[in-house]
């Protein structure tokens, strides 16, 4: 897997169930406007604002719909045992990877806990072919898996241990897996790397951004890209993130779409505030606003 690959929000009705018609529409939107991938139920996606059997759900529609070479799903949770399970369903419906969070609960945690973790994770997947990715967030998880870990890994089971999304912003530490693990693909998580991911040896990016700005990325990516477009991807990339990034990408594709349902989020995100519609308006004017 290399590339764009969009980390896609999921639609939510106002019970807070995903919607199925929606979120096809929208994943076939942004491989349609050039995107290689999609990342499904990452942090852009809620996912760990569902449970298990609503995960399943939205993991079904995608792997229905979409070519499995084209999909990778986050299954990772501080459960052990529910990663496992999540997992070893979406080897069964045909994933071929899985974006796995370190088990950021129990804080601080070991290299060797990391270790231990993610080889039992391993072991439990048997022969199963889907590979792992590791998922480095630690903005959200409060740790940063070290590179050595990741090297470690990688060198003890180099078929299972594939990836890494990169959601720090810390290119430097990309790089450093790179050198580490020269055959892993290392996606940073924003597309203003894409000028940079030639030299660098990354793999392409994996955004949440990209659900508004995918034809300009896929472009970039594709061609490497002008002076002019790599400063448009900044501009968006910072303008969208000024804003709450969840609540921001769903309202940009209620804006695109016209369908008001996609502005919805899940507790604890709240609704934009008029000003922060506003600014998201003014991305482009040639765009319908979502009134409200």
């Amino acid at each position: 897997m290399k590339g764009i690959i969009a980390a896609v929000p999921t639609p939510v009705d106002g019970q807070g169930q995903p919607i199925e018609a929606l979120f096809v529409e929208h994943c076939r939107w942004v491989l349609d406007n050039g995107c290689d991938g999609l990342n499904v139920l990452g942090s852009t996606g809620e996912a760990n604002s569902f449970d298990s059997a609503t995960r399943k759900t939205v993991m079904g529609w995608a792997a229905r719909t979409f070519a499995p070479e084209r999909l990778m799903v986050g299954t990772g949770t501080p459960s052990l045992a529910e990663t496992i399970a999540l997992t070893e369903y979406a080897d069964d419906l045909g994933y071929r990877v899985a974006l796995v969070l370190p088990p950021y609960y129990y804080a601080p945690v070991s290299d060797a806990g990391l270790v231990r973790w993610y080889i039992a994770l391993h072991e439990a997947l048997g022969d199963r072919a889907i590979q792992i990715y590791f998922y480095n967030y630690p903005q959200m998880t409060g740790l940063k898996i070290p590179v050595a870990v990741i090297e470690e890994l990688h060198r003890a089971a180099p078929e299972r241990f594939r990836g890494i999304k990169d959601s720090s912003g810390d290119l430097d530490y990309c790089r450093e897996i790179v050198v580490a693990a020269p055959d892993m693909a290392v996606f940073p998580s924003s597309e203003t790397s894409l000028g940079d991911a030639t030299t660098s040896g990354f793999a392409g990016c994996i955004s949440a951004t990209v659900n508004h700005s995918a034809s300009i990325c896929a472009e970039t990516w594709r061609t490497g890209g002008t002076p002019d477009l790599h400063a448009r991807i900044a501009e968006l990339r910072a303008a969208i993130g000024r804003q709450p990034l969840i609540p921001s990408v769903k309202y940009l594709v209620a804006r695109r779409t016209g369908e008001r349902t996609w502005a919805n989020t899940l507790p604890p995100f709240i609704d934009l505030a008029p000003q922060e519609r506003q600014a998201l308006d003014a991305l482009d004017r040639t765009e319908p606003a979502l009134a409200g």
